[in-house]
C-alpha cells in the first residue's frame, strides 16, 4: 500500500494536507470521491498542487453543507509518477472503496492507464489537466476540464508567429511521453500551413540528464526558436544546457512547463523563455483572486499554480453535476457531466462538448526578472 493512500474528510485538514492525516471512511452519511495523482516522484509537484487544489475545493463544499445533505469524503493515492500504478489504484479505488467518480490524473499518460477502468466500470472520471486527445476518446465516461492538445498546439504555432517572430523553428520532444509526442504534432501541422518551417526535430527520453548532443544538432539548424512540449523536470534541464552552449533564441512550451520547481532547476537562464498554461494568479478576476486568497491561507502563503487551479475546478465540476443530477447513481451523474455548460471556474467558464473536453481559453507566461509573468490570453 502507498504511503499517499489516504482517505478523508477535507473539511478537517485545513493547511496540513500534506501531513499525512487519515480518517475512517465508509460512513452512509458521506458521498465518497477517488483520486489518483503523483504526489511522489518525478512530477510530483503537478500532482501535490493538483491535490491541494482538490482538496481546497472539498474542503469548502463541506464546510457550506455539502451536497444532497451528505459531505464530500475524497481517498485519495500516489501513484508515484510510476508506469503501471495508476490502473492498479483506480481499480482499488473503484472496487475496494467504492467511490462514484475518479479525479485525476494530471498527465495524460498516466490517465491513459486508469481511464479503461473507470470506462469498463462505468464510473466518471474527470482529468484536471490531461491534454492528449486520447484521454477521453477511451469512452462516455471519461470528462477533462482542461483544454486539448490540438488546441494548444495551434495557438502555439500562432504565438510563434506572431509575438516570436519566429519562422524556422526546431522542436525537441519526449518521445516517451503521449503528452510530449501528441503536444509537438499538434503545433507542427498549424505551424507548417502558417508558412513556417521545421529545421529540426530532436528527442530525448524523460529523466535524461545530458541534451547536450540533441541542442547542438538544433543549434547548426539555426532556429529562430526553439518548442519544447515536455514536463518541467526535463525543461529545466534541456533550457540550462541550451544557454550554456550559447542558444540564445526563445525557448517555449505547453503546460507541461507549469511548475515553481522550473525556476529552481534552470535559474535565470529561464528569462525570455514562454509557456502556455490555463491559470494566471494575476488575473484580476474576482472569484480567481478569492481562490488565490483561500489557497494561500490554506498553504502557508503558497500562491496556487495552474495545476492547483485545474484540481480545484474539477472537483468542483463533479460536486456540480451531482448537485444537478440530484443523485450519485449512474447514468444520471455520467449524464450530468456530460451536460454542463458555462459553468464559472477559477480557470473560466467550462462548457463540456459532445467529446467531452473542455472549451476555454488558455493564458501565455513568460519569466522576467526571475519571475513567471502572466504575458496574454488566447480565446478558444
Amino acid at each position: 500500500m502507498s504511503a499517499w493512500r489516504k482517505t478523508l474528510l477535507a473539511a478537517t485538514l485545513g493547511a496540513a494536507l500534506l501531513s499525512g492525516c487519515s480518517h475512517p471512511s465508509g460512513s452512509s452519511n458521506t458521498i465518497k470521491i477517488g483520486e489518483y495523482a503523483s504526489l511522489t516522484g518525478k512530477e510530483a509537484a503537478f500532482g501535490q498542487s493538483s491535490h491541494q487544489g482538490t482538496v481546497l475545493a472539498v474542503k469548502q463544499i463541506n464546510a457550506a453543507g455539502g451536497v444532497l445533505g451528505k459531505q464530500v469524503e475524497l481517498v485519495y493515492e500516489d501513484n508515484r509518477s510510476t508506469p503501471g500504478e495508476s490502473a492498479t489504484i483506480a481499480k482499488k479505488l473503484i472496487t475496494r472503496d467504492k467511490v462514484i467518480a475518479l479525479l485525476g490524473e494530471v498527465a495524460s499518460g498516466r490517465s491513459l492507464e486508469a481511464a479503461p477502468i473507470a470506462q469498463a466500470n462505468r464510473v466518471p472520471m474527470i482529468s484536471p489537466s490531461s491534454t492528449n486527445p486520447k484521454v477521453t476518446e477511451t469512452g462516455d465516461y471519461i470528462f477533462r476540464v482542461c483544454f486539448t492538445d490540438p488546441f494548444q498546439g495551434k495557438l502555439l504555432a500562432g504565438f510563434a508567429e506572431r509575438t516570436l517572430k519566429a519562422r524556422k523553428v526546431a522542436i525537441f520532444s519526449d518521445v516517451a511521453a503521449p503528452y510530449s509526442v501528441g503536444l509537438a504534432q499538434y503545433f507542427r501541422e498549424p505551424f507548417i500551413a502558417g508558412g513556417g518551417q521545421i529545421v529540426s526535430e530532436q528527442k530525448y527520453t524523460g529523466g535524461d540528464k545530458d541534451f547536450k548532443a540533441q541542442l547542438t544538432d538544433i543549434r547548426s539548424s539555426n532556429p529562430d526558436a526553439i518548442f519544447v512540449p515536455g514536463y518541467y523536470t526535463d525543461v529545466g534541464l534541456i533550457v540550462a544546457q541550451a544557454r550554456q552552449l550559447g542558444i540564445n533564441v526563445p525557448l517555449f512550451g505547453g503546460d507541461g512547463w507549469e511548475a515553481p520547481e522550473l525556476l529552481q532547476i534552470a535559474g535565470n537562464a529561464l528569462e525570455g523563455t514562454y509557456y502556455s498554461t490555463h491559470f494566471s494568479a494575476e488575473n484580476s478576476d474576482p472569484m480567481v483572486q478569492k481562490f488565490v486568497a483561500d489557497y494561500r491561507a490554506n498553504y502557508n502563503g503558497e500562491t496556487p499554480d495552474a495545476m492547483a487551479a485545474l484540481g480545484y475546478d474539477s472537483a468542483m465540476v463533479l460536486v456540480d453535476a451531482i448537485r444537478r443530477a440530484g443523485t450519485t447513481d449512474e447514468p444520471q451523474l455520467r449524464d450530468a457531466i456530460a451536460a454542463t455548460s458555462g459553468y464559472a471556474g477559477v480557470t473560466g467558464k467550462t462548457t463540456l462538448d459532445a467529446q467531452r473536453n473542455a472549451t476555454k481559453p488558455a493564458v501565455i507566461i513568460t519569466v522576467k526578472d526571475g519571475k513567471f509573468k502572466y504575458l496574454e490570453t488566447v480565446e478558444p
